[in-house]
C-alpha cells in the first residue's frame, strides 16, 4: 500500500505538468498583450475601436468596426488550438465583417493597406470559415471550381490548388454555411500545426489548408508556421467572449480525413 501511495505521489505532478496551459489572450481586465494599428489615413473616430465593456456583470471585447484596423498579439504563435467565442452587435457600417489573422509577420499594411502579412479565418457574414491569402502569404488548399468556374470552392476530395497573391486566386471558400443567426454566440477553432491548419465553424470542418508559406519578392514560397494573431475591425460591431489557446502536438486526426 505505501509503495502504491510512493508511486501515485510521484505519477501525479508528472500528469498535471503533462496537460497543455490553456491561456487566455483576452484576459477580460485588459489589452496590455495587444496592440492597435489604424492606418495613418483612416478618418479619425470618436470610440474607442477596441475596448473592454461590462454587460450583464461580464468583461466583453467591444469591436465597433467602425473603421478598418487590427488588434494584434505582442507575442507570436506556433502548433496551437485557438478558440473564439463572438457574437454580432447591433451597428452596421459596411457589412458585417471581420476576421481572425493568423501566422501574421512583416509590418502593418502589407496587406489591404492595414493589416500585416498572414492567413485569415474569415468572420464575415455569410463567408464564416472561408481562407484568405492577406498580404503575402500562401496556401495550398484542396478544391474544385463553382457553377461559373470563376471561384473555388473547399472540398476534402478536389484537387490541391495553391492560394496567394502570385496565384490564380487568393480565396477559398467553404462549401456550407454553418453561421449561427446574428445575436447568437458562434464557437470558432483554429487548429494550427507545422504548416497546416483546419477552420472549423461552430463544431463543424469548414476548411483545411496545407503547405503554409511566405511569398517572397522573388516569388519563392517559404514555410511559415509561426506568428501574430490580428482581429480585425471591418465593418460591423462585434462582442468578444473570450479567446483561448492551447498548445496541441497535431492537429485531431478527426478533422483531417
Amino acid at each position: 500500500m505505501k509503495k502504491l501511495l510512493v508511486l501515485f505521489a510521484f505519477v501525479l505532478p508528472l500528469l498535471v505538468q503533462a496537460k497543455p496551459k490553456v491561456v487566455k489572450l483576452f484576459n477580460e481586465k485588459n489589452l496590455s498583450n495587444w496592440e492597435i494599428f489604424i492606418a495613418p489615413s483612416t478618418p479619425e473616430t470618436k470610440d474607442a475601436l477596441f475596448s473592454i465593456v461590462q454587460v450583464n456583470g461580464e468583461n466583453l471585447l467591444h469591436i465597433t468596426g467602425e473603421v478598418n484596423a487590427s488588434l494584434a498579439t505582442k507575442a507570436a504563435y506556433e502548433n496551437y488550438h485557438l478558440r473564439l467565442v463572438f457574437k454580432w452587435g447591433e451597428k452596421v457600417f459596411k457589412q458585417f465583417n471581420s476576421g481572425i489573422l493568423y501566422h501574421s509577420y512583416g509590418p502593418f499594411g502589407d496587406g489591404l493597406g492595414v493589416w500585416m502579412s498572414s492567413h485569415e479565418f474569415q468572420l464575415c457574414t455569410a463567408k464564416m470559415g472561408d481562407s484568405y491569402c492577406m498580404g503575402n502569404s500562401y496556401f495550398e488548399i484542396p478544391a474544385v471550381k463553382d457553377a461559373n468556374g470563376k471561384n473555388y470552392l473547399y472540398s476534402a476530395e478536389g484537387v490541391m490548388s495553391k492560394f496567394g497573391v502570385s496565384f490564380p486566386a487568393k480565396n477559398c471558400s467553404k462549401q456550407a454555411n454553418y453561421e449561427k443567426p446574428a445575436g447568437e454566440w458562434n464557437v470558432l477553432d483554429l487548429y494550427c500545426y507545422g504548416r497546416n491548419s483546419v477552420h472549423v465553424v461552430n463544431g463543424v470542418v469548414n476548411m483545411v489548408n496545407y503547405n503554409s508559406g511566405r511569398i517572397e519578392k522573388d516569388g519563392s514560397v517559404l514555410p511559415l508556421t509561426k506568428g501574430k494573431i490580428q482581429l480585425q475591425s471591418e465593418g460591423g460591431e462585434l462582442w468578444v467572449k473570450s479567446i483561448t489557446l492551447e498548445k496541441i502536438k497535431q492537429i485531431p486526426a478527426e478533422l483531417i480525413k
